[in-house]
């Protein structure tokens, strides 16, 4: 448990500028959401036996909290080890590698469940799911936040620059968000890509956020689980294994 204060201590540097952070992860999805949801919904016919403004919110919270982890574990986390030196004066104290890494973890994904709470109760007020089910999605927030924060520490391990996680999010996140299902439905995919999609944790994530605003129990509920948790153990080990060796320099 000595990871907490180190959550504490990020905790209460973020509460004195909560307001703009909360903004600023909340604004991309529901802009998202509600423009393509009424403009684009307004046009197309019903998907999966929805409306494709349900079709989307759904895909929307997996969105909103996979972007709110990334954005955390890789330039909050990067400006702590490298530019601040916050893990230097950590270091100098009772706590491991191993505890900061694992704070960082437990942090972002703190972050990305206020992102996908936010997208809830937008969903809920405006009566877009009445599924008791629904409420599966808070947990589920967790779980995509804990992975995307684990596999992005592994960029910021290998980061030189800021600049340089841009190729990160040009090349994983954003094909990521287009091939999970997020904004139309995978099977509309070319059968190679509908693999690729496959094996994507987002894909997962959405497979079983979907069902759950329906009021339908997701179908290989535990598959879609033990792929998310098995990119977390990964993206945690190689992440550790990566800082180990950065700072051991």
């Amino acid at each position: 448990m000595r990871f907490v204060p180190i959550w504490q201590r990020h905790f209460l540097v973020w509460r004195k500028m909560a307001a703009t952070s909360i903004l600023g992860h909340l604004a991309d999805p529901l802009i998202y959401m509600l423009g393509l949801g009424f403009g684009l919904g307004s046009m197309l016919p019903q998907m999966g036996g929805t409306s494709y403004l349900v079709f989307l919110s759904a895909g929307t919270v997996c969105y909103s909290t996979m972007n709110s982890a990334s954005f955390e574990a890789l330039y909050s986390c990067f400006a702590r080890m490298h530019e601040q030196r916050t893990w230097d004066a950590i270091l100098n104290t009772p706590v491991t590698l191993d505890d900061i890494v694992l704070s960082e973890v437990v942090w972002a994904t703190s972050k990305s469940l206020m992102s996908g709470l936010a997208v809830l109760a937008v969903i809920w007020l405006m009566g877009l799911s009445h599924s008791a089910l629904s409420l599966w999605l808070i947990p589920l927030s967790l779980l995509v936040g804990v992975c995307f924060s684990a596999l992005g520490l592994i960029m910021t391990a290998l980061a030189p620059s800021y600049s340089f996680f841009m190729y990160y999010f040009t090349l994983v996140i954003t094909p990521t968000i287009l091939l999970s299902g997020v904004f139309f439905p995978v099977t509309q995919l070319p059968p190679s890509l509908q693999i690729v999609s496959a094996i994507l944790p987002l894909s997962h994530a959405v497979d079983i956020a979907r069902p759950l605003m329906n009021g339908i129990v997701p179908p290989s509920l535990l598959l879609h689980i033990a792929v998310l948790l098995g990119y977390t153990v990964f993206g945690f080990y190689v992440s550790l294994v990566l800082f180990r060796k950065r700072l051991s320099r």
